[in-house]
Parts: structure tokens; C-alpha cells; sequence
């Protein structure tokens, strides 16, 4: 989300490349795995909180395609390529669907370089999150987003590093206020739990990375004010609109366990 976008730093831990790490890929060096090796060590579980938050994303993306007619994503914070990111999971449906991708980290925009050559419904805007007018104005998000037609905008684990005198309610609202009617909000999101592991996984993130706040289920769905949230509302990210949850989404076929609770997720439209 944040850094010099000139030139990756291997010295210091970055939100990207340890996230990264935790899900087994190898754009990563010494430093993020010595901080991925703390949740893996001495939060044992922890792991599964990065792959609940990458299978929700999936399944909003997959959602999104299938059932709406919304054909044009802005993913902010985007992170590293994994398995599936979100054009690849759009464009499997929807070959003419348009991605912007949205980072600063400079391992980041490395891979959306390559990404841009090998595909041109993509594009990858190097602007911080926290500055929304500069990532609309972008001449890469303007020549691929029609902002006259709906869009989906995706938080995917973004904003719970957004501290709360940045103003992350404001973001939401800046771009809900910019997109007609119809379009999309993906919002996933650290989640309080009033229990020692939430205690001591925002820690460590605050910590390493001097900023960070995990909310409650209230204070996330209060960053979707003045949208339509969608069933099963604001949820632990495993059960929402996954087959663990049952139908309508309640009532788990399993028990979660304490991290994969740590993780929230949910979807919302703008009327």
C-alpha cells in the first residue's frame, strides 16, 4: 500500500511479499519470511487466515461475473499474483472483462509490467489507496474503466491497513459516490475477535509494519454505509457464500476455528 515504488527494498518486510509467503509463493525474501515464520511459529493457524481471504475474493469475483452484468474490476491493494487473481478469474467467464489493479509495492508492479504484455484488458496503477482521486484519474484506470457503467471495486485485505485517522470510511465513500447504480463492493477485512490470538496477530502487524487496525463486524460494515449489503452480510470469510456455510448461508457444517474467524468478509451494491 505504501513505499517508493522506484525500487524494491529486500532489506524491509513488505505487506505484499509476506503475504505471499504465507501462501506458498516464492516472490519473497529473508525479511518477509522471518515475519511469515512468526504466525506460522508462534500463531499456529494463522496460515489459513490468508487462504480463507484469497478463496472469498475468488468467489465475489466469480459471483460478481455470473450474476451481475458488471464486466470491469478495480482490485486496490491488489498484492502479488497468486493462482487466481482476479482477471484470470474473470476473464475464464468473461474473456472481455477489464481489470485495474491497484499497488505501490515495487515487486508489485515488477509482475504487473509483465502482466501488461501478455494481456490488454489489464492494467496495473502504481497509486496508494489512500489517494482515490489519483487512482480514477490515472490515465491507465481512465482508458480502461468506463465510470459511465458499473464497477466492481474489491478491498480485498486492504483496509485494515488503513488507519482510522486516514480515513477509510471516507475511500468507501469517495468511490461509491463516483460509480453508477448497479455497481459492486468487495470488502474483506481483519476482524476483532476480543481473544488473545487477535491480540497478538495485531501485534505483530502493527509491529512490523507501524500501522494497521482490526475492527469489529459493526465497523466494517459501517465502511459499506450507503450501499445494499448483500447476504450473508458482514461474516467470517470461510462461510461466506461457500458450501461450509450451508444454505442460506448459515449454520456452518463445521466448526471454524479461532483464525479462520479472524477474517471478514462481505459484498455490497449500490442502489
Amino acid at each position: 500500500m505504501t513505499g517508493d515504488s522506484s525500487a524494491i527494498d529486500s532489506t524491509r518486510p513488505s505487506i505484499a511479499r509476506v503475504y505471499d509467503y504465507l501462501l506458498g509463493g516464492k516472490d519473497n525474501y529473508a525479511v518477509d519470511r522471518e515475519i511469515g515464520d512468526v504466525f506460522k511459529r508462534d500463531l499456529p493457524g494463522s496460515v489459513a487466515i490468508a487462504f480463507a481471504n484469497r478463496a472469498a475474493l475468488t468467489r465475489a469475483v466469480t459471483e460478481i461475473v455470473t450474476t451481475t452484468g458488471v464486466r470491469q474490476f478495480i482490485d486496490l491493494g491488489s498484492g502479488l499474483p497468486t493462482a487466481d487473481n482476479v482477471h484470470q478469474v474473470a476473464q475464464r467467464r468473461v474473456p472481455d472483462a477489464r481489470v485495474v489493479y491497484v499497488d505501490t509495492d515495487p515487486q508489485v508492479l515488477v509482475h504487473g509490467r509483465a502482466l501488461l504484455e501478455e494481456n490488454d484488458r489489464t492494467r496495473v496503477v502504481p497509486v496508494d489507496v489512500r489517494d482515490p482521486e489519483g487512482i480514477r484519474n490515472h490515465p491507465d484506470t481512465r482508458e480502461l474503466i468506463d465510470f459511465d457503467r458499473p464497477v466492481a471495486v474489491m478491498f480485498s485485505a486492504i483496509l485494515h491497513h488503513v488507519n482510522d485517522d486516514e480515513d477509510p470510511a471516507g475511500i468507501v465513500r469517495y468511490w461509491r459516490d463516483r460509480v453508477p447504480s448497479g455497481s459492486c463492493f468487495f470488502v474483506s477485512h481483519f476482524r476483532s475477535g476480543n481473544n488473545p490470538e487477535t491480540a497478538e496477530a495485531e501485534k505483530v502487524l502493527q509491529a512490523t509494519f507501524g500501522r494497521g487496525r482490526w475492527r469489529t463486524d459493526t465497523e466494517i460494515e459501517a465502511l459499506l454505509d450507503g450501499l445494499d449489503i448483500l447476504e450473508p452480510g458482514i461474516v467470517p470469510a470461510p462461510l461466506w457464500r461457500s458450501a461450509e456455510a450451508g444454505t442460506p448461508w448459515k449454520g456452518g457444517q463445521r466448526e471454524l476455528t479461532v483464525w479462520e474467524r479472524l477474517i471478514a468478509a462481505g459484498m455490497a451494491r449500490k442502489p
